[in-house]
């Protein structure tokens, strides 16, 4: 699956941080990982700390599939608003998903400072303002209702955000939860971490069938070797499709680009994270080195061929779009890109088993927090083998 475009940001950045070799022979292990990027990195980590013996394998470099083209705008807002969440699930479903959201963000600044010597994690605020009038009515209920469970969030008038931010908009969502990383490079720390614990990493090493029987799985890959283990952890991101015999996702194409670095640049309120009440929405954030991402104008289709086609005109657009907001600030495009993302029908994540694979157990970070889900995801599946199942696997399993 062609995952994303050419040249994606991060990936150009670091490089290789490290390098795996293909899977050399035959294996025997209690658990083993098909994905290296971020959500098979946190499952790979967790799972190594403690005390398995892990494999984890990936048929690319690891993380240069969708995380090497993540934005990685670490939110607690779901894809789907609160209020209608609790519309569709229930409110105290609702509200525990987005309060296990907004502690994985605090996990995520504990996991980057002890994996990293450097920790690629900053924690920013969070903008949603009404892209439009209409909005605001749904946007105050929202408010309210996140207001009335614990949720630090405020809210700003058009006045005030202007006053604040800069630009024009009829009101707005200010939240203090909220962050940005590398998930690339985290990918990488996690997976050396994890080597230390004892796991092994292995590239360039495709699985080409997965046979269950009552003792666990065996991996038959492309090399012609085999890994047998108690336990199988799906974490192939939106390729994890092909081991679920219903549909789950829905894929769609996304377009991202960084500007130049600007060393003097008088940045927004707090740097925060930027994004709006449309739905595709734009979205903006800064990096470690004083770059603006901007990102958005999703399309609701996956060919590949012609998304990459797009991400000229997309880029103009973007450029466009951020000079509406920001005309004073001198934004010139550096590296641009596309990718596919998945949504699912609630915004939620699938994390659990399913009948028809036993042994098996899925990772799937779906929607615009597959970062935020994949630390859920790599606790649930952790606690679920260590035999300590959660009362909140029920929210995330594929039987809601």
């Amino acid at each position: 699956m062609d995952l994303r475009s050419h040249s994606p940001y991060w990936l150009l950045k670091s490089g290789l941080p490290q390098t795996y070799p293909s899977l050399p022979g035959n294996s025997r292990v209690d658990i083993a990982v098909m994905g290296a990027g971020i959500s098979g990195a946190l499952t790979a980590w967790y799972l190594a700390e403690a005390g398995f013996k892990v494999i984890v394998l990936d048929k690319r470099h690891a993380g240069t599939g969708s995380t090497a083209a993540s934005t990685a705008l670490l939110q607690y807002e779901i894809d789907t608003p609160l209020v209608k969440l609790a519309a569709r699930m229930g409110e105290a479903a609702a509200v525990r998903a987005y309060k296990l959201t907004a502690e994985a963000i605090s996990k995520l600044e504990w996991i980057s400072t002890r994996v990293g010597k450097q920790s690629t994690f900053t924690n920013r605020p969070s903008l949603q303002y009404a892209s439009r009038q209409s909005h605001v009515k749904d946007l105050r209920e929202e408010f309210r209702l996140r207001r009335a469970h614990g949720f630090p969030v405020y809210w700003w008038d058009a006045e005030k955000l202007s006053s604040k931010m800069g630009f024009l908009a009829p009101a707005g969502l200010y939240s203090t939860i909220g962050a940005e990383l590398d998930a690339y490079l985290l990918t990488h720390q996690l997976l050396k971490k994890s080597q230390h614990k004892g796991a092994r990493i292995y590239d360039n090493t495709t699985v080409t069938h997965i046979h269950h029987d009552k003792k666990g799985v065996t991996l038959h890959t492309d090399l012609g070797f085999t890994v047998k283990a108690k336990e199988l952890v799906i974490a192939c991101g939106y390729e994890s499709q092909r081991y679920i015999p219903f549909k789950v996702e829905q894929i769609h194409s996304t377009y991202a680009m960084v500007s130049e670095p600007m060393p003097g640049w008088q940045s927004w309120y707090r740097r925060c994270l930027i994004w709006e009440t449309a739905t595709p929405y734009l979205y903006l954030r800064s990096t470690d080195d004083k770059r603006i991402l901007v990102g958005g104008l999703d399309d609701d289709f996956y060919q590949p061929d012609k998304r990459d086609a797009r991400i000229s005109d997309k880029t103009r657009r973007l450029v466009a779009a951020f000079h509406r907001k920001f005309p004073e600030i001198p934004f010139r495009p550096d590296f641009q890109w596309a990718g596919a993302f998945a949504s699912t029908k609630d915004g939620l994540p699938y994390i659990g088993a399913i009948r028809q694979r036993p042994h098996t157990h899925f990772a799937l970070g779906f929607g615009g927090n597959g970062i935020t889900f994949s630390v859920l995801a790599a606790e649930i599946i952790r606690d679920t083998i260590l035999g300590k199942p959660r009362i909140d696997n029920n929210i995330f399993s594929f039987n809601r």
